[in-house]
């Protein structure tokens, strides 16, 4: 989670836990789908 908080720019790691904990598998999957596409 320290990893995503830094990459999405978070400054508290509460709110990418709140955002990402909740997501379901194929919700996390298609985030990082998204993000490996703009770090293309």
């Amino acid at each position: 989670m320290r990893a995503m908080r830094d990459i999405v720019g978070h400054a508290d790691i509460g709110v990418t836990m709140t955002i990402y904990a909740h997501a379901s598998l194929d919700e996390k999957r298609e985030a990082l789908r998204k993000l490996d596409e703009r770090l293309k």
